[in-house]
């Protein structure tokens, strides 16, 4: 299958940064919506407050400490839940036209059913989105970032199919809360990686080591309780709330690490396996091919009469494909990616299904972070390879970003993003890839998963040792509301 390569166009107007990079010196069209983005476990704290119930992350890591790289947790986070007043004028000065956060299950659901509604919950949720609007912010809101309620979790979590069910409900709840409020909904964010992360090992919560089929189940149950949302507001509220909802999806930009047919073959089945995993069934129908030939063959070799990889019925397939108003894509960076033999048959293992060797060239300028490293012509092959394969209404990048220690002076956020956003505008106009916005992350520092406190991708600095958390402008945060207003990555743009 053919991998694309896409060309970059230069023109006469253009400007060279400091690190000899070509950053485009056009405008953003009028009509795009920048942003930030955050999720409610990683800012809001307040963790058993107001008739908030347990998440599955409060009781994993108030279980074992050691689960976050500095040993702290997010019970008060940035304590969003009480400074919400002070973070949406922030957002004002910032200049943002949209803010993308995620509503907390069991805040306002304390066991994830709709047997008890949790009103002080609904109210934060409420006064939020009525500031937002008084000072037109508009939302875009994520059902679920993650914190899935813990009495769920213990009824199996997302290995249970009657999740799809509760989900439903919440989602179903939600939409009637506070729908009045909302046009652009994502349901899950980012499955791809609360499955591995969740159910693959131990670094995530719920912390199951099942490399070889939970994350498989895990996925089909994700895709179910997506298309379960996305049909319950298609069928009840779009008519009367007017709104989109989609579902945002994360990878790294795969390139072969070298032209021959090998490498290309492993970066597209890298691609698939990582990406097509929740893309195909959403806008083609069913799992990839090459996923289900790969994995049904090993099952086979382990001895095996069926696929670890669980089957989708008709009914299903018919279900998920199409459940689509627009697709969010969360990228950071790009990786390399060399051809393996197939490993021997063992212990099964979704990477051993997958296979491939990816890393990241040494020469890419790296973050605070092992994973993540510049690479900024990521995001256009990215959004290129995406409208291609499966011609999504609309793009939205709704993650993208940069990690550092907290530095104020944050020289190098501002490098990344002016490089990337560069990269995005040259898709938009050159390519005429139709990307309508993109939410920076993060709006401030926040809590990093596994990562806790040691890893800060804020344009606003959030002190955590403060019982205030005080936040502090970085320079970035003052590069991008320049952008904002401006619409432009540089100091003089051609109109």
């Amino acid at each position: 299958m053919r991998i694309l390569s896409v060309t970059f166009l230069v023109f006469s107007e253009i400007l060279i940064s400091s690190q000899d990079e070509v950053i485009n010196n056009r405008r953003f069209p009028e009509s795009f919506k920048f942003g930030v983005a955050t999720s409610a476990f990683q800012i809001e704290g307040a963790w058993n407050e107001d008739g908030k119930g347990e998440s599955m992350w409060d009781r994993f890591l108030h279980n074992n400490s050691s689960k976050t790289l500095d040993r702290r947790n997010a019970d008060v986070a940035c304590d969003s839940y009480h400074k919400w007043r002070e973070d949406v004028q922030l957002l004002k000065e910032l200049g943002v036209k949209i803010y993308r956060f995620s509503i907390s299950w069991p805040r306002i659901l304390p066991d994830g059913t709709t047997n008890k509604i949790n009103q002080a919950g609904v109210d934060y949720y409420l006064n939020l989105l009525k500031e937002l609007k008084a000072n037109n912010i508009e939302p875009l809101v994520t059902l679920y970032h993650w914190d899935l309620p813990q009495h769920l979790s213990e009824l199996g979590g997302w290995l249970n199919p009657q999740i799809v069910d509760y989900f439903g409900e919440f989602a179903r709840l939600s939409f009637r809360l506070f729908g009045d409020y909302v046009r652009q909904w994502t349901t899950v964010n980012e499955p791809k990686t609360a499955c591995l992360l969740g159910y693959a090992n131990d670094y995530g919560a719920p912390g199951l080591w099942l490399v070889a089929d939970g994350v498989y189940q895990c996925a089909k149950i994700q895709l179910l309780a997506h298309a379960k949302a996305w049909h319950i507001y298609d069928d009840e509220f779009r008519a009367s709330q007017g709104g989109k909802i989609g579902f945002v999806l994360d990878t790294p930009w795969n390139e072969p690490a070298s032209d021959s047919d090998l490498d290309r073959e492993a970066a597209e089945r890298e691609m698939q396996f990582g990406f097509g995993w929740f893309a195909n069934p959403v806008f083609i129908g069913d799992w990839p091919q090459v996923m289900k030939d790969r994995i049904a063959n090993r099952s086979k070799l382990e001895g095996l009469g069926f696929s670890r990889l669980p089957e989708f019925t008709q009914k299903e397939i018919d279900y998920i494909n199409g459940t689509h108003d627009y697709i969010g894509l969360n990228i950071y960076t790009g990786k390399l990616v060399e051809y393996l033999p197939d490993y021997e048959i063992g212990t099964p293992n979704y990477n051993f299904d997958n296979g491939n060797n990816v890393y990241c060239d040494p020469s890419w300028p790296a973050s605070s972070s092992d994973w993540l490293f510049y690479y900024p012509s990521s995001i256009r092959k990215l959004v290129n390879y995406v409208n291609e394969k499966y011609s999504p209404e609309e793009i939205f990048i709704a993650e993208n970003g940069w990690a550092d220690h907290g530095e104020i002076d944050d020289q190098s956020r501002i490098r990344y993003h002016k490089g990337y956003l560069s990269n995005l505008l040259d898709a938009i106009l050159e390519d005429g890839v139709n990307v309508v916005g993109y939410t920076a992350w993060s709006f401030m520092d926040n809590f990093g998963w596994g990562a806790g406190y040691t890893h800060r991708f804020g344009f606003i600095s959030v002190d955590h040792d403060s019982p205030n958390r005080t936040r502090t402008w970085k320079s970035s945060g003052r590069y991008y509301q320049k952008v904002i207003r401006t619409r432009c990555l540089v100091d003089t743009c051609v109109d």
